[in-house]
């Protein structure tokens, strides 16, 4: 029965967060309305990686360089980023040093740690779910440390 509900639910976000708009914007609003998304770290089956106020597991691509995200409107529609109108706040866990933001289109800050622009994973249907890490060698997880973790592939 949890299989056919991931199966049904994968293809229903697909939709829905391609259906968000036709420009690319950062594609999800999370943390929007003024306030600011937390980040902690949480002990997950491949180590402590990021993840947002809610559980959610946080990914980075490798393509990305300097700190921009080079994720186009495709690629956003399964790697949602993880934007917002302000900086993303330290949790439990977090340096607070690590955390930047990258501009997006019509006022939005994507949030990046340790220089790496950070990510949802549409395959991800609970919290502490790690189904994109290592996806075509090219997501991963991120360390408490601003790494990429790479184990667990």
């Amino acid at each position: 029965m949890r299989a056919r509900t991931a199966l049904i639910a994968i293809p229903l976000a697909l939709g829905l967060v391609a259906c968000g708009g036709g420009k690319d914007d950062g594609g999800t609003a999370k943390g929007s309305g003024g306030r600011s998304e937390a980040i902690a770290v949480k002990d997950s089956g491949v180590g402590s990686i990021l993840v947002d106020g809610e559980g959610r597991t946080l990914y980075a691509f490798t393509k990305d360089k300097g700190g921009a995200s080079s994720c186009d409107a495709k690629c956003i529609a399964v790697w949602p980023a993880l934007t917002g109108s302000a900086k993303a706040t330290a949790g439990k866990g977090v340096k607070s040093s690590l955390i930047q933001v990258a501009k997006k289109s019509g006022g939005a800050v994507q949030t990046t740690y340790g220089g790496w622009p950070l990510y949802y994973y549409v395959g991800d249907a609970a919290p502490g779910d790690v189904n994109g890490q290592g996806l075509d060698g090219q997501w991963f997880v991120v360390g408490a440390d601003g790494k990429l973790v790479r184990n667990g592939t």
